[in-house]
């Protein structure tokens, strides 16, 4: 049964830096407006 907490793990830790990854991104274009005159 240890696989299933491996693959819960890794799912896991996939989402986490795939939302990071969006917030990042939704930081950045909000950077860019700042920016523009």
């Amino acid at each position: 049964m240890w696989y299933f907490t491996w693959i819960l793990g890794l799912g896991f830790a996939l989402l986490c830096g795939l939302v990071n990854l969006l917030w990042l991104e939704a930081r950045w274009a909000a950077d860019e407006d700042l920016k523009e005159p």
